[in-house]
């Protein structure tokens, strides 16, 4: 007989800690993850070492803190930053492990994390999603992130590229995503 775990149970099972060099391995994979679905996301290639750019993270000067959610077997589910931007932060990056998605584990990191940034005395937070990664947009949503502070546009430089879909009008243009 099988026994099902509710969301509620492996939460409170969770344990968000500061970032340990013995999670490097785990962490490092997290954001290969990440990199490989951002680059799924606009049917780029995938990168043959997406997880390399982790190495260069880890050395920025402006990154405040780094924090993971780990389960009762101190595996790594989950890792949330903090960037330094001005009087504010940047939230990068927040990664939940594919698996584990969906079970309130992102949700958990970002109020860590911003409880984080009050702490700090920071006066505003940012998280910067990929446009067309609606599941984040809306998680993001509905953990408070609901004010447009920056706008990146790109122009798209490769000869007839199909990278960009058509669909989002903001301030009366239309602009592809």
């Amino acid at each position: 007989m099988s026994t099902q775990v509710s969301p509620a149970t492996q939460l409170s099972a969770l344990t968000i800690r500061s970032y340990r060099p013995t999670d490097h391995r785990e962490c490092r994979h997290l954001w290969a993850e990440m990199t490989a679905a951002d680059a799924g996301l606009y049917g780029g290639p995938a990168d043959d070492d997406s997880g390399a750019a982790f190495e260069e993270y880890l050395t920025r000067l402006d990154l405040s803190g780094m924090w993971v959610a780990a389960d009762v077997s101190g595996g790594v589910l989950g890792m949330v930053g903090l960037l330094l931007d001005g009087r504010g932060g940047q939230v990068e990056p927040l990664v939940v492990s594919a698996s584990r998605r969906g079970e309130g584990i992102g949700r958990t990191l970002l109020a860590h994390v911003a409880d984080q940034a009050r702490r700090r005395g920071l006066g505003q937070l940012s998280i910067s999603p990929s446009a067309r990664n609606l599941d984040a947009i809306r998680c993001l949503h509905a953990a408070g992130y609901d004010a447009l502070s920056r706008v990146t546009l790109a122009i798209d430089l490769r000869p007839s590229s199909a990278s960009f879909d058509d669909g989002i009008d903001l301030y009366d243009r239309r602009f592809r995503y």
